[in-house]
């Protein structure tokens, strides 16, 4: 019992932002939590693109640098709703695969008042919430389908 293992393993799930050099985290990987010269070996395995195909950062700009932004605010505000701060969530989405074709795209629901229990045993949502939710949706699909830009894409 008093005897140390020849070899020890862990592992680490990182979940970078898309405002993160994936770059600069493997170097400080390297030279400060796994250095060679302590003996250290690691293995990084990237699930999913960190990167759209120009090389920029997987992200959709939220202020007035880009059209969409304003005309889905107009949409949410034409619906009664109300926008809180743009955030990165942890666990969404489908929409990084959009972005990584350099398509802007916003992650959103409509769920007011509701506690984020996504995929949990007891996720829910009232029905008041979901029928309101479908106003909001139709707001911002006839906007954004209505919107003309000469200068998109």
């Amino acid at each position: 019992m008093n005897m140390q293992p020849s070899e020890a393993e862990a592992g680490f799930d990182l979940r970078l932002p898309p405002t993160a050099d994936p770059d600069l985290v493997k170097k400080r990987i390297a030279e400060e939590w796994a250095p060679a010269v302590r003996n250290m070996t690691y293995e990084i395995i990237e699930k999913g693109p960190l990167r759209d195909y120009m090389g920029l950062p997987l992200m959709t700009a939220t202020d007035d640098s880009n059209p969409w932004w304003s005309v889905f605010k107009q949409a949410i505000a034409a619906a009664g709703g109300k926008l809180a701060k743009p955030e990165i969530l942890r666990s969404t989405t489908d929409a990084r695969f959009m972005r990584q074709l350099g398509i802007p795209t916003f992650g959103f629901s409509p769920m007011t008042n509701t506690p984020l229990l996504s995929h949990d045993h007891n996720e829910f949502l009232k029905d008041t919430i979901f029928l309101k939710g479908i106003e909001v949706y139709e707001h911002i699909i006839h906007e954004l389908s209505s919107f003309e830009e000469a200068n998109l894409i």
